[in-house]
Parts: C-alpha cells; structure tokens; sequence
C-alpha cells in the first residue's frame, strides 16, 4: 500500500473507507490505477487489451505504488456495442487473475451492469465502480449480496455512453452532492456496508468543462456529506479543454487537479498514471501533516 494510504490525520473527520481487506484511515489517499480490457481506449487505443498485456500492466502499477486496480471492459465514450457476455469475457479472466496473483490487492469492476458485476465480484473484485449514476436498479443490491463496495457517481442523468450536450445546471455542485448522497444512501438500505461507499463527482460525466472545474473548486462541499469521496482526473477533456491540450499532453494539468482535489479532502484517485500520481499525493499528505518526510537530513549534519 502507498505511504500516505498509511497516515492517521486530523484533517478529515471522515469514517474508515473499507476496500475489500484494505482499511484506510482518515487521512489515506488511494491510487486506484486503471486497467481497461478494452481495444479502443481513449489512452492507450487497446495497449492492455490482451490478457497477457492487462496482467503485466497490474504488475507495473502495483510496483508503482498503486493502493488498488480497476479493471473496465468497455469504454465510457460512444462507440461500439458492447454486450454484456463481451463485458464478462474481457473482465472476469482478469479479475480472476489478478486476484490468484495478488490475494490482498483491492480490485474494483469500472460496469453500471449488475450482470457483469456479479460476475467479476464472485471472480475476486472487491468494489462496483458504477460511472453511470445507477442506472441498473440492481446494482446495489448485487454488491450487497457479495460484500463488496460500491462507488456512486454523479452523471447527470444521462444514459451510459452518451456524452452531454447543452447540459446545464441552476448548481452544478448541489446537483452533485444531492444525486450522489441519495445514491450512497439507497445502496446502503440495499445491503451494502456503509464504510464501503463512496461518491464520485463525475468530472466530465453529464458536464461541459465549466462544470467539472466548478466541482473541482468547491468538492469540498461534497466532501462535507462525510461520505468518502473519489475523483477520476485522469487525461480528462476538462482538463484538455482548459490546457488546450491533446490527450498525451495532460499529465501537468492532471496533477494540479489531483493536488487541489486531495487538499480539499477526495480520498481515492483513479489514475492511469500511477507513480506520478502517488508522489503527488504524498506530498500533499507531508504538507498538511498526515505523512512523515521519507528522511530529514537537511540542516543536520
């Protein structure tokens, strides 16, 4: 587990996130590192497609100081369907998989399908990273049935793969925070155990780029619900757009969201670029005294 993932704080006076058998106490910041069985990645276009390839980039992002993994068999943009049966076929073998490498490793399944849920779930994962703001009514109740987790995330409304048109908001941020919370709480009367929800924003999900930077300015408004909160920051187009940059350009911009979100009191980070992504973090943690400097020589000797 990464270092700040570690640390005890007063910063927040959150409850214990549980991530299968990882407890993280106030003050722990996550990596979660993506992994996407899928050929037409906005990222990478199809790097870790293969099973071999999926499985050798889990082995680079736990060395990188990756907390967990989150597996996804389709991508969120439009494209090509995508059936349920194609979904299990890419991701159950690698949860499966990663679970027989790393028994400990917390995995999530990135799916609003309870069917494929259920699968990866009996496979090994830990967590339902639902990025389509529970549109599958079952969802919940598939992961109470396993024990596991569940992430509640703000899209707007809008169908899964659907990118937002005109879409506006009288407060982007109440919205959030209203959708999310009811979310959280109805996953909970469903069976799932309350220190395994969290709530996501949704950057980019059912928003223009005004919208994502706005709940990035004020997400500590949503953490102030006390549910434990996750961003997925990653080569997003709120940041492209605010750079005006392509997607292998985004790293900079990344980074700074990340800071900011942490500073304000996220609590997990889905990432594609790990390492990067854990010094950022601990960094943030050294500053605000959650984590202790790796060493402190200077002005000793």
């Amino acid at each position: 587990m990464g270092g700040t993932a570690r640390g005890c704080s007063t910063w927040l006076a959150g409850r214990v996130l549980r991530l299968g058998g990882l407890d993280v106490p106030d003050g722990g910041l996550v990596v979660m590192a993506i992994v996407n069985r899928t050929p037409d990645s906005f990222y990478d276009h199809g790097a870790t497609y293969g099973l071999e390839a999926a499985l050798a980039r889990v082995e680079q992002v736990v060395a990188e100081g990756a907390d967990m993994v989150d597996v996804g068999g389709v991508k969120a943009a439009p494209g090509e369907f995508v059936s349920p049966a194609e979904e299990v076929r890419r991701t159950v073998d690698l949860v499966a998989a990663i679970r027989e490498a790393h028994p400990r490793l917390p995995l999530s399944i990135d799916t609003w399908r309870a069917e494929v849920a259920r699968e990866a779930l009996a496979a090994g994962a830990d967590v339902v990273n639902d990025a389509w703001g529970g549109v599958d009514p079952e969802l919940a109740g598939v992961a109470a049935e396993a024990g596991g987790g569940i992430v509640c995330t703000h899209a707007g409304g809008l169908p899964p793969r659907t990118r937002p048109h005109r879409v506006t908001y009288d407060d982007v941020v109440a919205d959030v925070v209203a959708r999310t919370t009811a979310l959280a709480e109805a996953a909970v009367a469903a069976g799932v155990d309350r220190e395994r929800v969290l709530v996501d924003p949704g950057h980019d999900f059912g928003k223009n780029t005004r919208h994502s930077l706005e709940a990035t300015r004020r997400l500590d408004e949503l953490v102030a619900t006390g549910w434990p909160v996750l961003v997925a920051l990653s080569n997003k187009d709120f940041v492209g757009e605010t750079l005006d940059l392509p997607v292998d350009q985004r790293l900079t911009g990344t980074l700074a969201a990340t800071a900011v979100s942490a500073w304000l009191g996220a609590r997990v980070f889905r990432a594609h670029d790990v390492a990067p992504t854990r010094q950022v973090l601990d960094m943030v943690a050294s500053i605000r005294g959650d984590r202790p400097p790796t060493r402190t020589v200077r002005g000793l000797a």
